[in-house]
């Protein structure tokens, strides 16, 4: 087949492509448009109008001196968290920008800067009040107050000639659904209570920051986002899952009936045999192996709690001389503790770790780190302004596997001296001191 052959319907082709556009491009062009029109006006409302009216306020806490019930009641500081989550209609969406799944995110926060390691809660302006209720009714004896942000203290140019940093995100290996190791493995029984150390890995972050040297600072970030199932569907999935593994029916939907009808009736082997039966008389528990149950367990009990989008973030700030390169992953090896192979394990996330092999190494790693330095100090995810989903740096946790991760180390004995503490329970006034 020649090109001359070709060329007169090639013609004919762009004839009838013009004669259609020139008609239908009222049309035509207001399409193509829309999409990108859509995503520039909602990044514009979104983020350039309603984020940058948000201020933020830093609380750093000081724990007491004993904590008798950290997990339990971190737990339950969590599940009030929830609370401040309000999904946004649409014209508060498209209208006043705010984000569809909520702007309404926090941190949780502990850093080390040459060993000396401090606590803190960044979260919106005008809810530093709630915070503090809801900690001070847990932990009456613990010290909140206002602090400037800790990230103004490095110099805005990192990485530069005096210091390099550091930063890997720390998500899920498996979807969410699937749970972690909570706090109910390490819960304390009376006959254990003189090994309150050993039991809580809290304690040994802690010791490990305290380690860090003049010239080295840690930060380990923990966002959370209050979500509801129908902004990330974790609890479906969840259920699904759980059906699936512990072989319970599954209500067929119409497309699946008709076709399991047309099956069997050009099925020559009835579809329902001796063996079948045999195996519809064992019970679903007693089909299940012990790590399926477990799995079931813990997948059925995760999503009965209150979930949050969560962001752990480990970045590492140093001069040159002074890099430890262990102390980089102190926050990876502190995961380990909730991490088992059948459920859930949390590792490094390599999408956006200050880290290049191939092309262009040095060049793409300096944008990286820069990048990595900006998401940091604005506390955004990883994949940032995608905050939700697969492929984003971020996971569904829910309160209990939350305070297992996040909580007030349990006695200032069992810490390194760089952990700030509460000296003194503060008395309350007198019952007879006059009011008048």
């Amino acid at each position: 087949m020649t090109l001359a052959f070709i060329q007169p319907y090639f013609d004919l082709f762009c004839v009838v492509l013009w004669l259609i556009f020139r008609t239908w491009w009222w049309v035509i062009i207001p399409l193509c448009l829309y999409f990108p029109a859509k995503g520039l006006y909602l990044w514009w409302v979104r983020w350039e109008i309603e984020y940058a009216g948000i201020s933020w306020t830093v609380l750093e806490f000081v724990p007491p001196s004993e904590v008798e019930k950290p997990f339990r009641a971190m737990e339950d500081i969590f599940t009030v968290l929830w609370s401040i989550y309000d999904g946004a209609n649409w014209r508060e969406q498209w209208c006043s920008g705010e984000l569809p799944k909520g702007p309404y995110w926090m941190s949780f926060e502990i850093t080390s800067k040459a060993g000396e390691i401090h606590f803190y809660i960044r979260t919106m302006k005008g809810t530093e009040k709630f915070v503090k209720g809801i900690i001070h009714a847990h932990y009456p004896d613990t010290e909140i107050f206002e602090v400037e942000d800790y990230v103004k203290n490095v110099p805005q140019d990192l990485p530069n000639e005096k210091y390099d940093v550091y930063m890997e995100p720390l998500n899920s290996v498996k979807d969410s659904s699937y749970p972690i190791k909570t706090y109910q493995f390490f819960e304390i029984r009376p006959e254990e209570i003189e090994q309150r150390k050993k039991i809580d890995p809290m304690s040994r972050l802690l010791e490990d920051m305290a380690k860090l040297k003049e010239g080295e600072e840690l930060w380990f970030h923990t966002t959370i986002t209050p979500v509801a199932n129908k902004d990330n569907k974790w609890i479906t999935r969840g259920r699904a899952l759980a059906d699936e593994l512990s072989k319970r029916p599954v209500k067929p939907d119409r497309i699946s009936m008709i076709g399991e009808a047309l099956k069997y009736l050009f099925l020559v082997k009835p579809p329902y045999t001796e063996e079948k039966k045999e195996e519809s008389v064992i019970p679903v528990e007693m089909r299940l192996t012990p790590g399926e149950r477990e799995i079931v367990e813990g997948v059925e009990n995760k999503i009965t709690k209150k979930g949050f989008v969560v962001c752990c973030r480990a970045f590492y700030i140093y001069e040159p001389e002074a890099f430890v390169s262990p102390n980089k992953r102190i926050p990876r090896s502190y995961f380990m503790h909730f991490n088992t192979e059948h459920m859930n394990n949390i590792r490094d996330w390599s999408g956006t770790k200050t880290r290049i092999h191939y092309l262009f190494r040095k060049r793409r790693l300096y944008a990286r780190k820069k990048k990595a330095f900006k998401k940091t100090i604005n506390r955004f995810p990883p994949m940032f302004p995608n905050r939700m989903g697969k492929n984003t740096g971020t996971m569904v946790l829910n309160a209990e596997e939350l305070a297992s991760i996040i909580h007030l180390p349990m006695k200032a004995a069992d810490l390194p001296p760089g952990v700030p503490r509460v000296a003194a329970k503060k008395g309350g006034p007198p019952p007879n001191i006059p009011t008048e």
